[in-house]
């Protein structure tokens, strides 16, 4: 479905990505992974057309490279950025239509997946908690009726109750067939979700494998992944 190729990418004089690789079949989660500014929200800004960068990004067989970022969503990429990002004096019934095209999620879907979503249809979104943020921001990518699912930093800042009852939304969609690239630091989380996990450090991918790779060579958490 995705495949990233030697992805090189940076601002202004800074390089930030060194040669990132990372590819996700159709009905797969993949874990993007690393320390902070290890180069993982520079990748998600590349593969959505927001930041131009070197090597290939081909989704669905079609190159991404000259999209321009309303292009890239409208072939099924949908993201739930970093910090949520929703439209503040917006409702968040109003959220929600924003985004909507024709498919299998519409606004009764997200809001039997998020209940406090039902619960809070007409206050503006910059009423909410950061919890309800997330799941607004989460339904309103789901409303795009996306091929693929993005997530950076889905269950950062968020209270443990919030953040399990995310997690648990996100399994019901990986049983569903979504495709997903989350990144998160919830490991153990991770671990229980995602198909197949990517480690960068320093803006190279340096470790590809499943979970059980994963718990097989503590040695990578300890040095990529450790604070």
């Amino acid at each position: 479905m995705l495949a990233i190729q030697g992805l090189v990418a940076g601002y202004g004089h800074s390089q930030v990505l060194h040669g990132i690789d990372l590819a996700i079949a159709e009905g797969e989660v993949v874990s993007l992974m690393g320390r902070n500014g290890m180069g993982k929200t520079t990748t998600i800004r590349c593969l959505m057309g927001l930041l131009r960068g070197q090597g290939r990004i081909v989704f669905l067989g079609r190159d991404l490279a000259r999209l321009p970022p309303h292009a890239i969503a409208r072939m099924g990429i949908g993201l739930v950025p970093e910090g949520r990002q929703v439209f503040p004096t917006l409702t968040v019934r109003e959220n929600l239509v924003a985004t909507s095209r024709p498919g299998a999620w519409d606004v009764a879907g997200i809001e039997a997946l998020f209940p406090r979503l039902a619960e809070r249809a007409g206050q503006m979104a910059a009423t909410l908690s950061g919890g309800e943020q997330q799941m607004l921001a989460i339904g309103r990518a789901l409303m795009t009726n996306p091929r693929l699912l993005v997530l950076d930093e889905a269950t950062e800042g968020l209270a443990p109750l919030i953040r399990a009852e995310i997690w648990g939304c996100l399994a019901r969609l990986k049983a569903e067939g979504q495709s997903i690239l989350i990144v998160d630091k919830h490991l153990a989380a991770l671990r229980t979700l995602a198909d197949r996990m990517s480690v960068i450090e320093k803006g190279r991918t340096v470790w590809a494998g499943t979970p059980a790779d994963l718990d097989a060579a503590p040695e990578v958490a300890h040095r990529f992944l450790g604070v």
